[in-house]
């Protein structure tokens, strides 16, 4: 009888209760562990770059707009994990109030950090495809409304596509202990669609036509080696430049590719309507969230700099919103 008990959710309803799901003792350390880790990680290295690009003033630009979009979403990823920590028995103790709205968070949030990918993307498929129109084209904001449509966008589909576990929380569980998610076929289509498919295929169809671009640029730099000037030279730089956004934005594609096909893929042909809180593919799916300050962030001088005045507290000093960080 101990042994039935110990295997419920809620050992006081044995009629109504999920049954936890076991792991070795070993086993559950580790998920904590690295689950753990990941979410302080993701929220640590998200929030440095939020309060990079809220405090110096040299860095409110149209792709910082953006890059701190992504980075409150991914911040928001970051403490999204710890309710996952909850679920790693398989049992949710939260409620089922609760439950709806870490479903419709988790939603909103995963989305929106997807999308905003998405328009870094366009953001630097202008400036490499189309220089002279960047500056007038692409504003702070204009990047401001992009971002703020985009949110409330994300926010309104997503209530309307989790309408019914917004409005009976806790209709669709089959026990008490479960936080069950419910989405028509025709929803759950959209969605992936809306979701995964497009966005990855708006990625790759816009890195490669970057790619494209810059190696027709490269020929053309290599045509021009003969004739070295003092305008050749700042021709180069701006070449050099680009094939640097190039790579990043490839890099951006891979890691976004290897960390999100695993969980859809699976999420798609699995019979359960989440995927468990211990597999791979959620460790890498939640892992990209990580990824992105370092992808995005790491790669650029002004993300070091900042990162030093932060820790060492001189953004405390006065005056120090106007420091030169590029």
């Amino acid at each position: 009888m101990q042994t039935v008990e110990a295997e419920l959710c809620f050992p006081q309803l044995p009629n109504s209760s999920c049954k936890k799901t076991m792991h070795h003792p070993y086993v559950s350390l580790i998920i904590y562990f690295t689950l753990s880790s990941i979410s302080l990680l993701t929220v640590f290295l998200n929030l440095l770059v939020i309060i990079s690009i809220c405090h110096f003033r040299k860095l409110h630009s149209p792709t910082n707009i953006l890059l701190l979009s992504l980075a409150v979403s991914d911040c928001m990823v970051g403490f999204l994990i710890l309710f996952q920590i909850v679920l790693i028995d398989g049992c949710w103790y939260l409620g089922d109030i609760m439950c709806a709205i870490y479903v419709i968070l988790d939603y909103i949030i995963t989305t929106s950090s997807i999308g905003t990918m998405v328009l870094i993307s366009v953001d630097r498929y202008v400036a490499i495809c189309y220089p002279l129109y960047y500056p007038s084209r692409v504003t702070i904001e204009r990047a401001r409304i992009c971002v703020s449509l985009f949110w409330m966008c994300s926010i309104m589909y997503h209530c309307v596509l989790l309408r019914d576990n917004l409005q009976h929380p806790g209709r669709y569980n089959s026990c008490s202990g479960e936080c069950q998610v419910f989405v028509d076929y025709i929803g759950g289509v959209f969605d992936l669609l809306s979701s995964f498919i497009c966005p990855v295929t708006v990625i790759i169809i816009l890195y490669v036509r970057v790619f494209v671009v810059v190696l027709s640029q490269a020929q053309a730099m290599k045509s021009q080696v003969a004739a070295v000037s003092i305008q050749g030279s700042v021709t180069v730089t701006a070449k050099k430049s680009e094939i640097k956004a190039a790579i990043i934005l490839g890099i951006v594609v891979v890691v976004f590719l290897v960390c999100t096909c695993p969980y859809f893929c699976v999420s798609l042909i699995s019979e359960d309507d989440a995927v468990s809180a211990s597999s791979v593919t959620f460790l890498m799916f939640y892992f990209n969230s990580t990824l992105n300050p370092l992808i995005y962030a790491l790669f650029y001088p002004w993300f070091r700099k900042s990162l030093k005045l932060i820790l060492t507290m001189q953004i405390l000093r006065p005056g120090s919103r106007d420091s030169i960080i590029v």
